[in-house]
């Protein structure tokens, strides 16, 4: 019998407990809303949703141009073909640099947020639903810079491999 691949192995385990880990803030969230509902409102006022609403979509969207490069690199194309401006050309350096500054859109766009907050004096002890919102999306904004790490170690990768596979 053939032993299963690590790598697969270690992906599923890591994906599963950061399901795992982001299910409990989930769970963190739902519960302190049904037992403090009265507070829901009152935090919600702080938050500048049409801006929330616009860094979301960014790092939505980010998972659109990852993907377009994911496929790039299915058929081994590292980098562009055509002029930059030629989208359709484009590469797996491409698409993946596109991701990463959109992730760090993100980001930035979650430091300004948070400022806000904080100056408001809106933070993470001030009541349970702040509690919840800077838990679950502090987390989060850790969440995604790691990936925004990994993705420039795999940069640098296709830069210093002579064949990428």
């Amino acid at each position: 019998m053939e032993r299963p691949n690590p790598t697969s192995v270690g992906t599923i385990v890591w994906l599963a407990s950061e399901l795992m880990f982001f299910a409990g803030l989930f769970a963190m969230y739902f519960t302190h809303r049904s037992v403090n509902a009265a507070q829901w409102p009152e935090g919600a006022a702080h938050l500048n949703l049409p801006f929330s609403l616009t860094n979301t979509t960014i790092l939505v969207l980010s998972s659109i141009t990852c993907q377009m490069g994911v496929w790039k690199a299915e058929r081994g194309q590292v980098g562009r073909t055509g002029s930059l401006l030629q989208v359709g050309q484009w590469g797996l350096r491409e698409w993946y640099i596109l991701t990463f500054v959109m992730g760090a859109v993100f980001i930035g766009g979650q430091a300004v947020e948070y400022a806000t907050l904080f100056s408001e004096g809106f933070t993470l002890s001030t009541n349970a639903y702040s509690s919840a919102f800077f838990l679950a999306t502090g987390f989060h904004g850790l969440h995604v810079t790691g990936g925004l790490i990994a993705f420039l170690f795999m940069l640098g990768r296709t830069y210093v491999s002579r064949t990428f596979t």
